[in-house]
């Protein structure tokens, strides 16, 4: 996955309670669609560049994942939070592969992929994963 370019800031920080999500859409004036079922909440922020970043709320109130898909890659560093450095240790240790990614380490998980203007991807804390969500409910 490239990380160079422009960056917007995007959302919630994973890992952390979802309290984030309402001051995050102030400061992007993204727009705000909330779903969900029994098992977890989608709080889905439309960036100004077109890029739709999807935070995953448990019941108890905690972002255990997010996703984006878009013309532009998020602020991963905000997104991921303290998971980033976990991240970029995991980048480094995985080489020059070029393509898509997914890296995994001590419970973080993050699938990542796409070409200039369309963008994808998925992070999440496995061990946060509600009760009854399956990891391909992330989308």
């Amino acid at each position: 996955m490239l990380l160079s370019g422009v960056c917007l800031s995007a959302a919630a920080t994973l890992g952390e309670d979802a309290g984030s999500v309402a001051v995050d859409q102030a400061q992007l004036q993204a727009g705000l669609k909330v779903s969900g079922t029994a098992k977890f909440s989608v709080h889905q922020l439309q960036l100004s560049s077109g890029t739709m970043v999807k935070e995953y709320v448990s019941p108890a109130g905690m972002v255990f994942a997010v996703s984006w898909q878009g013309p532009s890659i998020p602020d991963l560093q905000q997104v991921l939070g303290r998971y980033f450095e976990a991240y970029v240790d995991m980048l480094k240790n995985r080489g020059n592969a070029g393509g898509a990614s997914a890296t995994q380490q001590s419970g973080l998980v993050v699938q990542s992929g796409g070409h200039m203007r369309a963008y994808f991807g998925r992070a999440y804390i496995a061990p946060m994963l509600p009760r009854g969500v399956a990891a391909e409910e992330i989308e």
